[in-house]
């Protein structure tokens, strides 16, 4: 379904100066997968999430979405892509603050072109996969903010994409609430059979999913399945992992995808392992 080879994003700041924030990643992600793409803040994660998203083109590398070459397509046939392959979900919900539920949902079916009947009926059906049918009337200053994640999933939902890309879809709502919103996204991948990729900064939240890619400074250091999901990793003996010259610890890169990535979050910590962790 997505497979990225050597992705390379630059960003020019003026000649001849350059940031590169990508180096060479290498993905790929398979149909009906559940996928954790976790990273600390700058680590790289909002840039990779724009180009699978296909907001952005790579600077250098391929990405083929199914069968097509995203690095290749104009702003237009971009579009495209996203609105009919890829649902995403915000951490700000993005809701359309004078349309009720039923509308907000139905609006990236009016955008495809659907009859006004189907898109209503196709969207209550959405709002009551997502447990919201006896809300389709209210607007979204009248909805809490795990009701109005809810209609979000649901409006990603509009179209039928191949894969649901939600960035930090529990990052404004308390962790109850938050735990609520991961059930619909499970529903949606046991039930519906749908590919999800979740950005994350949250160890906790990546170790509900299947699969966990962690990236540090634009590099992919871990990328495992995760046996644990859904479990307490023991960090017991972080302490205990070697100290370089300057006093950080040292991660080795291992077959434990969780600690890999908790003990990453906890800051200073030199990776090391192969020469190149792509």
């Amino acid at each position: 379904m997505i497979k990225m080879r050597n992705i390379v994003k630059r960003y020019y700041i003026g000649q001849p100066n350059e940031l590169e924030i990508l180096h060479g990643m290498d993905i790929d992600i398979h149909e009906g997968e559940f996928v954790a793409i976790v990273g600390a803040s700058g680590s790289g994660k909002s840039t990779l999430m724009n180009i699978i998203g296909a907001l952005d083109k790579p600077t250098e590398g391929v990405y083929y979405l199914d069968d097509t070459d995203i690095s290749k397509l104009n702003d237009k046939q971009l579009s495209d892509i996203r609105n009919k392959k890829i649902g995403f979900v915000f951490q700000t919900f993005n809701l359309i603050s004078r349309q009720n539920a039923l509308k907000n949902v139905e609006l990236p079916m009016l955008y495809g072109g659907m009859s006004r009947k189907d898109r209503s009926k196709r969207a209550m059906e959405l709002l009551k996969l997502v447990e919201m049918e006896d809300r389709y009337t209210h607007q979204p200053n009248e909805l809490s903010g795990g009701q109005k994640q809810r209609v979000a999933i649901a409006r990603a939902m509009a179209n039928d994409p191949a894969i649901i890309l939600a960035d930090e879809p529990t990052g404004a709502l308390d962790s109850k609430t938050g735990h609520l919103v991961m059930d619909i996204f499970h529903k949606l991948h046991k039930q519906e059979g749908k590919t999800i990729v979740l950005i994350t900064h949250s160890p906790e939240l990546a170790s509900e999913t299947e699969r966990i890619i962690t990236i540090s400074d634009g590099m992919i250091i871990s990328d495992s399945a995760n046996p644990d999901a859904g479990k307490d990793i023991d960090l017991s003996d972080i302490d205990d992992f070697e100290t370089d010259e300057n006093g950080m610890q040292i991660l080795p890169v291992g077959d434990d995808p969780m600690k890999n990535m908790q003990v990453l979050m906890k800051g200073g910590i030199r990776v090391t392992g192969e020469e190149d962790h792509r």
